[in-house]
């Protein structure tokens, strides 16, 4: 997926998101006196207001998540990785901290006006609520831009993936996969207000989880298999990892939990079932399924090895030399006998085979070459249709000097498809082509007549390489750097090509 196009469903999957909240609320309105908040303020002796105590805040909060969820991750964020008005984008951050902890301080006044009886004076209560509300702000601001900077990291790993081995990419991708569920249950803790012991938890247990299962996958999972070993002692030494993490987790957990010491023992509680029923099974099973895909691909590769390896056999059965020098005594030959048209059509069929021999195996080779080859064959083709005047062949290639490069053979499937179909000796036929560049693109086109060859015609029945897989190929090498449009009439046949060489 493109930058663009993730960002256009992040945006609308937020709008969506967001207006389902508002319906939620409003839906609410006939029986909110129902919930807990209307007894939790009559025991108060607090009036309560759905539209003043819930609903107002609570659109209020929705807001602002959904907005600053917009602001820093396609617009702050952004700029900040790119280095772009750093001062100013921290500046942004700031206010927003400032801002949403004061808006949020104040809803909570209204929807938890019911506690403000528990404080000795309004003052402490005050304080306890913005305390809490400003602490909320720091963490929603941490959660969105951490969801952004990983964003902005998976697709800086997946545009940059040539760049690496295969094995490092896929485990940055499996790591990011995890960070983001983590920030999912991370947003959905602090939209449901969740306690703070929660997250702790939350943020323990998943990022044990997940450096158990790339650590199992990657380095544990290879080293049992190796051994033929099976599940049941990949299991145990989850296990023995498993309790090794609980020990610095504990340390961690007291940090947090010191004034709660149950809280130790709710992270533990929480961690090593994750791991020996989630952790594990799910290691085992990615493992499994990954190792046998890169089986099949080996053996595939194989296969293709030995393909290549034949055809290269093949190949070394036409001796060159002998082909071009029987082409060479049959040019001067031609020549002898005043054959002039003979002799130049012999010349261009050698150019035609050395290219065909030497350079159509590369990557990528010059466009001049390319369209050496393109005039040869042209030039070859009028030599045959020259004695019919119906007959009308118009080139207009421009001359290659900007020593661009084009992979082989994407051109003159075109054109052989055009006096395949295009050319007819007994009726009118016409063929145009037109080749040029500008900076770095190509535009090319032809524009041929169309004959419906008669059954006895031996290449009726003959394809040759396809439109359909010069569309495959450019779709491999040219991904998001080529424009093809064909059109078809009952007459005519037009194509326009173009690439960003």
């Amino acid at each position: 997926m493109k930058l663009k196009d993730l960002q256009k469903a992040e945006f609308w999957i937020a709008t969506i998101l967001y207006a389902f909240a508002i319906i939620v609320l409003i839906s609410n309105t006939s029986n909110r006196h129902h919930d807990f908040d209307y007894y939790s303020f009559k025991e108060a002796k607090v009036s309560y207001s759905y539209f003043s105590n819930y609903f107002v805040p609570g659109i209020f909060r929705i807001s602002i998540i959904y907005f600053t969820f917009l602001l820093l991750n396609f617009c702050i964020i952004p700029a900040l990785i790119q280095r772009k008005n750093e001062i100013l984008n921290y500046s942004l951050i700031l206010i927003f901290i400032a801002f949403i902890g004061l808006v949020n301080g104040v809803c909570t006044t209204y929807t938890d006006a019911y506690l403000l009886v528990q404080y000795d004076t309004l003052q402490q209560a005050y304080n306890r609520i913005f305390f809490s509300s400003f602490s909320y702000s720091i963490w929603l601001i941490i959660l969105i831009s951490a969801y952004a900077c990983a964003k902005a990291f998976i697709m800086y790993m997946v545009e940059n993936k040539d760049k690496n081995t295969q094995s490092q990419n896929q485990m940055r991708l499996d790591v990011g996969v995890g960070l983001a569920f983590w920030f999912v249950g991370m947003l959905l803790w602090l939209t449901t207000r969740s306690p703070f012991e929660i997250i702790i938890v939350w943020t323990l247990v998943i990022f044990s989880t997940i450096g158990i299962i790339v650590y199992s996958i990657y380095y544990l999972l290879p080293y049992i298999y190796a051994q033929n070993k099976k599940f049941k002692s990949f299991f145990w030494q989850v296990f023995f990892i498993s309790i090794l993490l609980a020990v610095p987790m504990s340390f961690i957990s007291m940090f947090f939990f010191y004034t709660r010491p149950e809280g130790v023992l709710v992270v533990f509680l929480f961690h090593l079932p994750t791991q020996l029923i989630i952790s594990a099974p799910l290691a085992w099973y990615v493992y499994k399924r990954r190792l046998a895909s890169n089986n099949e691909l080996t053996s595939l590769r194989t296969e293709l090895g030995k393909s290549d390896a034949s055809l290269s056999f093949l190949q070394s059965q036409i001796n060159p030399h002998f082909l071009f020098n029987a082409l060479n005594t049959l040019y001067g030959t031609a020549l002898q006998e005043n054959a002039e048209r003979t002799g130049e059509g012999i010349q261009k069929l050698g150019d035609m085979m050395r290219f065909m021999l030497h350079e159509n195996v590369q990557d990528k080779i010059s466009l001049t070459r390319d369209v050496d080859y393109l005039e040869n064959y042209i030039s070859l083709q009028k030599l045959r249709t020259s004695r019919s005047a119906d007959i009308v062949i118009e080139t207009q290639i421009d001359e290659q000097l900007n020593n661009l490069q084009i992979a082989p053979m994407l051109l003159i499937p075109f054109v052989e498809n055009a006096f395949k179909h295009g050319i007819s000796l007994q009726h009118p036929s016409h063929i145009k082509v037109t080749l040029q560049t500008k900076e770095n693109t190509l535009y090319f086109d032809v524009h041929n007549s169309i004959h419906i060859k008669p059954d006895n015609d031996p290449e009726k029945l003959k394809s040759g390489i396809g439109l359909a897989n010069v569309k495959q190929r450019l779709a491999l090498l040219y991904v998001g750097r080529h424009e093809l449009i064909i059109r078809e009439s009952a007459k005519e046949f037009f194509i326009h090509l173009t690439i960003q060489l």
